[in-house]
């Protein structure tokens, strides 16, 4: 400033030694700031070439293909923008994961099975959408790959090819490479056929990189020329419906493709469960099956298949059936009537006999959903020309006695409960009955029973019985939410359904009204 105060001009700045000073600082101040852009312009030149390693966006999508665990953590993610879809229902009509502690689908007295612990009440009706695969740890077949499907509403499954080696008591199956991957991979799933059930021990996939000293390969104890499927027990199975639709359906289309040539690894190993169904599990494979909980050897094979996939309660979609076999409830049942050797394939012809009486099995249970009139459901049954047997099977019973039992008959009828489960026994084309309790239960009834059946190619009849013809009008009143206002009951949540519905009602069937149904089943069998 200058001693008049004012501010010096730049003609003045500029004169003697310190304004040629001045000057000088001003074009270093230039050219550090130049220096500086063309730093920064450099460096984010690096970062657009060299960011692509980790954070392309090809590799961010295959990162998040991958719906897998990284060592240590407990569950699978699942891809963003996947394809899995969930049709939404009101809260009461929720899959048939619910039959539990109130053995929703349970029938007769097979519903006195071993009961498991898990509760289970998902809150909407899902069906499986086209499997999500991750294949982007595959590479060429002689260095093995894993592939792993997590898509769909209730199970994640895993399968390795290559040289691959179980250790039952570490839960692990490891492939090795013959040459070198690029890293080491690691997955965790279940092999129950819930993604989601508690007490299901996860087994650990892993990928080696190499076979190098600082990352050993496991050495073969025991070498193993068919391929493994590992499962767990468990979980629901115990009950009648839960033995089909969570674990022998579901082997069926695993391991159907084998002949019987496949190793059955089982985890949670319930050997009553293997011993009531010894007939079937004998024909999917022809070998013992390991307990993986106990089985301290470290086996060796050329494909290892980890987990069961299930697309639909007790039903088969024949688009989802692995290696294109597009597998059918139609050729489960007839595995069926080959294991138990069923003597009838199709029901009675009455146009070439029209001198017999069509049989009808009437499911009667001991407990809730009980049918309180049976003596005059069978009269009017005998009157519209039918011959009727009571069945009341129990938990016992062997299931090649009780399959040979339902096999003989035309039409199988019953209250929603685990005992239409042996619908799968019947020949093709005969009838199935479903008596459906009050309280808008028709979704959960076509779910777990009225999809399968008719997949089954077996004529599907439903009858939902009014208030008047249920024990609840009678026990609560006409104006109890109950039989007022089922809606207001579904939203109040699933346990005053299973509640009220499935575990406090019994069926007293109006028998002019239900005349049509049986008219109907005998209608179509006359059509045979």
């Amino acid at each position: 400033m200058g001693s008049d105060g004012k501010l010096p001009t730049s003609a003045t700045a500029a004169k003697g030694p310190k304004g040629w000073a001045q000057r000088f600082l001003n074009v270093g101040f230039v050219a550090g700031f130049l220096l500086v852009l063309l730093t920064y312009a450099v460096v984010s030149q690096q970062s657009q070439r060299f960011g692509a390693v980790v954070a392309s966006p090809d590799d961010v999508a295959a990162i998040s293909k991958q719906a897998i665990k990284a060592p240590g953590e407990t569950g699978l993610a699942q891809e963003d923008g996947g394809e899995e879809k969930t049709e939404t229902t009101t809260p009461a009509e929720p899959s048939a994961d619910h039959h539990q502690h109130q053995d929703t689908s349970g029938d007769s007295n097979q519903d006195d099975q071993q009961q498991p612990e898990q509760e289970w009440r998902p809150k909407a009706v899902v069906t499986e959408e086209p499997p999500r695969r991750d294949d982007t740890a595959a590479k060429p077949f002689d260095n093995g790959k894993v592939v792993l499907t997590t898509a769909g509403p209730y199970s994640d499954t895993c399968d390795v090819f290559g040289d691959v080696r179980t250790n039952g008591t570490a839960h692990t199956v490891t492939l090795v490479p013959a040459t070198s991957f690029t890293e080491r991979r690691e997955w965790k799933i279940k092999p129950y056929i819930r993604r989601t059930m508690s007490g299901i021990p996860e087994v650990t996939i892993t990928q080696l990189d190499s076979t190098s000293a600082s990352s050993p390969a496991p050495a073969c104890t025991v070498r193993h020329h068919v391929p493994a499927i590992v499962l767990a027990l468990g979980g629901l199975t115990g009950n009648y419906w839960h033995d089909f639709s969570d674990a022998l359906v579901p082997l069926f289309v695993a391991s159907r493709r084998y002949g019987g040539e496949v190793q059955l690894l089982v985890s949670n190993i319930q050997p009553w469960w293997l011993g009531k169904y010894e007939a079937i599990v004998r024909r999917l494979s022809k070998y013992d099956a390991v307990d993986l909980d106990k089985d301290d050897q470290i086996r060796c094979f050329p494909r290892v298949t980890v987990g069961l996939r299930m697309h639909k309660e007790f039903d088969i979609v024949p688009e989802f059936s692995p290696d294109d076999q597009r597998l059918t409830m139609v050729d489960f049942t007839a595995f069926l009537r080959e294991t138990y050797s069923l003597p009838r394939a199709v029901p009675i012809n009455l146009k070439q006999t029209p001198e017999k009486k069509p049989r009808l099995m009437l499911l009667h249970r001991g407990h809730y959903r009980k049918i309180v009139n049976v003596p005059e459901i069978v009269k009017a049954a005998e009157d519209a020309g039918f011959e009727v047997a009571i069945s009341d099977p129990r938990f016992g019973v062997h299931v090649e006695e009780l399959a040979r039992s339902v096999n003989s008959f035309d039409v199988l009828m019953g209250v929603h409960g685990a005992g239409l489960t042996n619908a799968v026994f019947l020949p093709k084309g005969a009838v199935v009955i479903q008596v459906v309790p009050y309280g808008k239960m028709e979704p959960l009834a076509k779910l777990d029973f009225g999809d399968p059946i008719v997949d089954m190619e077996l004529r599907y009849l439903e009858y939902s019985i009014t208030a008047q013809e249920s024990t609840l009008l009678e026990m609560l009143g006409p104006d109890h939410p109950v039989i007022k206002d089922p809606e207001s009951v579904h939203r109040s949540g699933w346990d005053k359904v299973a509640e009220y519905y499935l575990g406090k009602q019994d069926v007293k069937l109006d028998l002019e009204r239900f005349a049509p149904t049986l008219e109907l089943a005998l209608d179509h069998l006359r059509q045979q």
